[in-house]
């Protein structure tokens, strides 16, 4: 448990009840959410590294001075993801702990284009993810393939054409992450039209490591169908009207943003501020193993700190399935089928 969430006792009834409610995701990265002991051992599958000689000492080595420090240790982890059955085994691991955590539905951001380097085709590493989520019953996992900034736009592109085949294995859509200071949306522009062209949906991260003009860029340069993060989009009050107006989903992940130090705090960060404004929020984990949250906890923190409601934390997750890629009539029975679940209209103990 991260310095953030320590003050959530881990079995306290507020945690509890968040985690009865059913649930979906929007915004998780399946290789910064590989539970520690399933990383811990890839490491050792790997001849481990001094910088952590146990499982306590990874646990801790993910503690963050800023963003870019996180991207340093994300390329990292990545060193112990080699081989086709390594994503087939991490991926079902985060399938447990996203089942353990009630997600019925998630869409998830897989990185193909950092390991083609290493040799491993994207197709194959897809199929490789797809094993594993699939090994786990009860959570239904979409793939949206990250194109990730850093790598350039050539790259991005050639990603982008590769993953519009592989929709058999569930891909629907295309995200970008990555080293958002150094990367704006604008040098993809081309990139985004051809995935339009492609009837692929669209998101990006943008107002996480960079201001509001980078949520700018993104509506306006990339016409995107949601947006990553958004955080920094508080600072520019029109921006902020524009986003309620047009009712563009949002996917907000507070204790990333706290983790990351986008933000000092749960108590400081603009979800509340958001979800008054009437912007369409939904909450999400993000890297969860990486900062030591679950998605659970980001909802029991806004509960705890921000005063959200249980009639508002309940309003928060039917926004994910609204901003969701799923198709109409799969929404309303998803709705249907959480709000008939016996615990939903329960409150807290």
């Amino acid at each position: 448990m991260t310095d953030q969430t320590s003050s959530q006792e881990a079995e306290s009834p507020l945690l509890n009840w968040c985690r009865s409610l059913p649930k979906v995701e929007l915004h998780l990265h399946l290789e910064g959410a590989i539970p520690i002991p399933a990383l811990w051992q890839l490491v050792q599958k790997y001849g481990g590294d001094p910088l952590v000689p146990n499982e306590d000492a990874l646990r801790e080595y993910f503690r963050f001075r800023d963003f870019p420090h996180f991207i340093e240790l994300w390329v990292w982890k990545n060193n112990f993801l080699r081989e086709y059955e390594d994503f087939t085994f991490f991926s079902a691991a985060v399938a447990e702990e996203m089942k353990a955590e009630n997600i019925r539905y998630a869409e998830t951001f897989i990185s193909p284009g950092r390991f083609k380097p290493e040799g491993l085709e994207t197709g194959r590493l897809l199929e490789a993810v797809r094993t594993g989520l699939d090994s786990v019953r009860g959570i239904e996992v979409a793939l949206v393939p990250d194109l990730v900034r850093d790598l350039g736009p050539e790259t991005a592109s050639e990603v982008l054409e590769e993953v519009a085949e592989l929709r058999s294995l569930g891909v629907v859509g295309i995200g970008m992450g990555g080293s958002e200071h150094n990367y704006p949306p604008e040098l993809f522009t081309d990139v985004y039209c051809r995935a339009r062209e492609l009837d692929l949906h669209t998101t990006i991260h943008a107002g996480e490591a960079a201001g509001a003009k980078s949520v700018r860029g993104a509506i306006n340069a990339l016409e995107v169908e949601r947006i990553g993060h958004g955080t920094r989009a508080i600072d520019d009050p029109e921006l902020m009207s524009q986003l309620a107006e047009s009712q563009l989903p949002i996917e907000m992940c507070p204790l990333s943003n706290v983790a990351t130090a986008v933000v000092s705090s749960i108590a400081e960060h603009p979800v509340r501020k958001f979800f008054d404004h009437g912007l369409m929020v939904s909450i999400n984990s993000d890297d969860p193993a990486m900062f030591g949250n679950s998605l659970s906890q980001d909802y029991a923190e806004l509960m705890a700190d921000l005063s959200f409601t249980p009639d508002e934390v309940r309003t928060l997750i039917l926004n994910g399935i609204e901003s969701s890629w799923l198709e109409s009539g799969r929404k309303s029975a998803l709705e249907a089928a959480f709000i008939d679940v016996p615990v939903w209209n329960d409150d807290p103990a």
